[in-house]
């Protein structure tokens, strides 16, 4: 009976109001620290960047307080200047938390090289496509005589014959030289002239 009576005291109700007291301050503080701690009501939206240079970059970011990293080069944009950002992780518009990283893709200086395969002696159907899946443009096609109609004879670049092993720029245009099914082959003009000198 002591202790029921104790539990219904006045005294006992005062210190457990108290108690709670304390306790809800203490979880109030506690919350208030770790919202600060974590920044949780600091967001910062994320610039645009695009098309920015790192200098431009460098300088924006930190008046905002973020960080960046460059993950990669890109596929070559002529749409973009060289070496500016082409893409960016988050997206402009997002929020962040201070110090957050912008992870950036940038665009290269220029179309990369491919290496030409051998299309010597194919037909005009397989090379084209073949060509322009590696990234190229066709350029002017001529014929000169030969058995196979449309066969590949030569491929050239700004007048230069080039060769499988070659490397040029990507959307580089080569123009083709076919096979016009004449039924003979072409012949260089000092092969004329032994033909000549043969028939005296």
């Amino acid at each position: 009976m002591g202790l029921f009576k104790f539990i219904f005291s006045k005294t006992f109700l005062i210190q457990l109001a108290l108690a709670v007291i304390v306790l809800i301050v203490l979880a109030f503080l506690a919350l208030k620290w770790l919202d600060y701690s974590t920044n949780q009501d600091q967001r910062i939206e994320v610039p645009d960047l695009s098309k920015m240079s790192l200098d431009k970059v460098d300088d924006r970011l930190a008046t905002l307080e973020l960080q960046y990293e460059i993950l990669d080069s890109a596929n070559f944009n002529p749409d973009f200047p060289r070496f500016s950002v082409i893409e960016q992780v988050p997206e402009p518009g997002q929020f962040v938390k201070e110090n957050r990283k912008i992870y950036l893709t940038l665009n290269p200086s220029g179309y990369r090289k491919v290496i030409i395969p051998d299309l010597i002696r194919k037909t005009r159907r397989q090379v084209e496509p073949t060509l322009r899946s590696l990234g190229f443009e066709i350029g002017d096609i001529t014929y000169k005589p030969d058995i196979a109609k449309d066969a590949v004879l030569e491929l050239r670049h700004e007048g230069q014959e080039i060769e499988a092993g070659d490397e040029l720029m990507k959307t580089s245009k080569i123009d083709l030289v076919l096979g016009d099914g004449s039924g003979r082959y072409s012949v260089s003009e000092e092969d004329d002239e032994n033909e000549e000198e043969q028939e005296f």
